[in-house]
């Protein structure tokens, strides 16, 4: 009789999650596994983006791109992470069906990969801009602890991003082990603020004139050749900052974030 009875206690669990609560967990984990494949995808769309600027052989342009990109991409951040607290999503919930959650999640989980990737393979340009940025700094942190959470990044090349971009920016120490695999010798080499690169990125100065916030939010990427304004606009693309934004600063109008 014993032995019945334990029986009957070990497929209790089976037979009670059979219910409606949990038929639904397939469906939600299904929708997780498809928005992988898409991450993947557009890891690879990032990556290509980010390739065009690599292979531009223009240090002092490549600071301005960055400035550009770095500042959409944190605004882009912000503005999903409110939807997100707004809707009270938690990363570990399952997949959001909301378009609007659901843009806002992939947003951030995109972005944060994506600044990794620039991180690890610019580290002078993005200290550079993100040391002097303590709201990046928190936006960051929040980004990465979110996606540590969400189970797209578990195991693989996109966690090993993250890992490697927390200790290149001091946000986790740093391994014994540790190396960039990206930094060069040139990365090494302090900024040439010389040539006239920008002292502080947006937000970073702390003697402004009133005004001075609205101006420099007036980017001008008429600074920009045409195939510069090109990798820039890719670039835009690839953190979600819209057409009407790339078709300005593929045009080299002064436009704001």
């Amino acid at each position: 009789m014993w032995s019945v009875c334990m029986v009957v206690l070990a497929l209790a669990p089976a037979v009670l999650g059979s219910g409606d609560g949990d038929t639904l967990r397939p469906r939600q984990d299904s929708n997780l596994e498809i928005y992988k494949r898409l991450f993947e995808t557009k890891r690879k769309d990032q990556l290509n983006a980010l390739k065009n600027l690599v292979e531009l052989n223009d240090i002092n342009q490549q600071y301005k791109i960055i400035d550009i990109m770095l500042k959409g991409l944190f605004k882009v951040l912000e503005d999903s992470r409110q939807i997100l607290v707004s809707a009270n999503m938690q990363p570990n919930d399952p997949f959001p069906l909301d378009d609007k959650i659901k843009e806002a999640y992939s947003h951030v989980v995109e972005n944060t990969a994506f600044f990794g990737d620039v991180a690890l393979r610019f580290p002078r340009i993005v200290h550079h801009y993100y040391d002097r940025n303590a709201d990046w700094g928190g936006l960051l942190r929040w980004g990465l602890n979110f996606c540590n959470q969400t189970g797209v990044f578990t195991g693989g090349a996109h966690q090993h991003v993250l890992t490697l971009m927390s200790q290149e920016l001091g946000i986790t120490a740093k391994s014994a082990d540790f190396i960039n695999p990206y930094r060069t010798e040139r990365d090494d080499v302090s900024a040439p603020h010389s040539r006239g690169l920008p002292e502080d990125p947006e937000g970073g100065g702390e003697e402004e004139e009133e005004g001075g916030e609205a101006e420099r939010n007036q980017e001008r990427p008429s600074h920009l050749s045409l195939p510069q304004r090109a990798i820039a606009a890719h670039l835009h693309d690839a953190v979600g900052m819209g057409r009407k934004r790339r078709k300005q600063i593929r045009e080299g109008l002064p436009c704001r974030l």
